[in-house]
């Protein structure tokens, strides 16, 4: 039996860079036990394995494994996949028309609105499933320790650390500068004491501060997913835009944010975040960006 399968780089408009993505585009047959297994041999930060949908309505059914584990939801993903499944026109004897594809995955449905320039698909879009979610707060002391940081550089300014998710959950902490989310490194340990993957997926770290292109910069670790260090986190930044649009004080607006990630790992990604608030509340979230097609082959599971 062979597996066909595809790489992407996500959120870049340049290859090797981004976060690169492993996809099955065909999972019929495949265990849970032998998913996970493919997605530890590629070890990337995530697999996605395509499968039919349960409706007819939607495009394909969508299960997304790190290395150790599988996620309920993700960014990066999820707008990969989109743009693998776009390219090859047919999914499961289905033609791909228009722009937008529906995926269900354990968080809920996902859909997706595809990013298209003189005709071809260049990217796509998320709308989160699940809509923002607080968790309550989380020590500074804690993120400080996990994160090899000095407590003192763990800001509050525009919130403190904390749980939020769109899907999947997520410690969101803001720091004091860029040199301080330079610094941060994650420390396994830690997070294997204090922070189980069941708890929160890893931690976020962000800091206002043009660069690259974006006007936030973020790091995220997740060692207990077997990610020390991830390029590019769509479902932490989409969560975050909506957080940050929480906490403004105006009851009604539209938050557009440019996030990068990855500088520091030689990666840059660039993404594109929204979130809408009325009447107080976060009702939607979205995190879009670019693709590279990169690698095509075949997995021999004879």
């Amino acid at each position: 039996m062979q597996l066909d399968f595809e790489t992407v780089d996500v959120f870049t408009d340049r290859r090797f860079g981004g976060n690169p993505l492993a996809v099955i585009t065909d999972a019929r047959g495949l265990s849970t036990d032998q998913m996970q297994a493919i997605a530890a041999e590629f070890n990337l930060a995530e697999t996605t394995f395509v499968l039919p949908p349960e409706s007819p309505a939607h495009t394909a059914r969508v299960r997304i494994f790190t290395p150790r584990a599988e996620l309920p939801f993700a960014g990066h993903p999820n707008v990969g996949t989109a743009f693998v499944l776009a390219r090859r026109d047919r999914v499961f004897g289905r033609a791909v028309t228009g722009d937008r594809l529906i995926f269900e995955e354990t968080a809920g449905l996902v859909p997706m609105e595809l990013q298209r320039r003189d005709g071809v698909v260049v990217g796509a879009r998320l709308r989160a499933p699940a809509a923002l979610s607080l968790g309550g707060d989380v020590s500074p002391e804690l993120v400080a320790a996990a994160c090899g940081l000095g407590l003192e550089w763990i800001a509050r300014s525009a919130h403190a650390p904390c749980i939020a998710s769109c899907g999947t959950p997520f410690i969101f902490a803001e720091l004091e500068s860029r040199d301080a989310l330079r610094a941060a490194t994650p420390r396994a340990d830690v997070f294997a004491r204090d922070i189980p993957r069941e708890h929160a997926t890893g931690i976020h770290l962000w800091v206002r501060g043009e660069e690259a292109g974006a006007e936030i910069q973020t790091r995220m670790f997740a060692p207990m997913h077997g990610i020390a260090e991830d390029p590019a986190t769509g479902s932490a930044n989409v969560a975050l835009a909506g957080l940050l649009a929480q906490a403004e004080p105006a009851r009604d607006l539209r938050l557009e944010l440019r996030l990068g990630q990855g500088v520091d790992m030689g990666r840059p990604s660039l993404m594109l975040a929204r979130a809408d608030k009325t009447a107080g509340h976060v009702t939607a979230t979205y995190i879009g960006g670019a693709c590279v097609p990169v690698l095509r082959g075949a997995i021999d599971l004879d």
